[in-house]
């Protein structure tokens, strides 16, 4: 994944700007980025400060850890799938011919 040119908290004092009543155009133009940057920032960031955001970021790395723990414990317990009882082969449609005689 692309490593953004901006840390959280140069984030949060664009969207702080934003707040305070400068135009989204003038903050792109200012601080160079496009305004399609700016509203996934405010849909991600929007009413947070530094706090938050670090507490979403360990949020984030414990979901990892505790879903990479959950895999593991998966494949450990779950056994291969093997062959299925009384299962021969593929499946064989029977052909029904049509009762008034067309095919």
């Amino acid at each position: 994944m692309k490593k953004s040119r901006y840390s959280e908290a140069q984030i949060i004092s664009i969207l702080k700007e934003a707040e305070n009543g400068v135009p989204v155009f003038e903050l792109c133009r200012t601080h160079g980025m496009s305004s399609v940057a700016f509203y996934q920032w405010r849909s991600k960031y929007g009413g947070m400060d530094a706090s938050l955001i670090s507490e979403m970021k360990q949020l984030q790395a414990e979901n990892a850890r505790l879903k990479r723990m959950y895999a593991d414990i998966a494949m450990q317990t779950e056994p291969p799938p093997t062959k299925v009882e009384g299962f021969s082969g593929p499946y064989v449609r029977e052909v029904i011919p049509p009762k008034n005689g067309c095919v």
